[in-house]
């Protein structure tokens, strides 16, 4: 039987939902949609540099699922950066 899934919890939202490569126009390139459990998991790891069981409390998931969202945030803004796609970040609707 499989856990029902917890509500995450996400605090922080981003100030702008687009980045992209200088000079080249929106319409001309790929986008990586970042989630924004997924912006919230580099927020609070990689800016904020907070233990990882730290940050898996404070969204309210266990640590290997913690580690999973990180995993997908940064294989997705790594694949935007070398590969000059947008990035376009999702904003939560309202706190998980």
């Amino acid at each position: 039987m499989v856990r029902p899934c917890r509500r995450r919890r996400i605090r922080g939202n981003p100030n702008s939902s687009y980045f992209k490569p200088a000079g080249i126009r929106k319409i001309d390139l790929e986008e990586s949609t970042l989630e924004a459990d997924e912006f919230e998991a580099i927020r609070l790891k990689d800016f904020l540099q907070l233990d990882q069981n730290e940050c898996a409390e404070k969204m309210n998931v266990s640590q290997p699922t913690f580690h999973r969202i990180l995993l997908n945030a940064r294989k997705k803004l790594s694949d935007a950066v070398v590969n000059g796609k947008v990035i376009k970040i999702e904003k939560s609707v309202s706190n998980k």
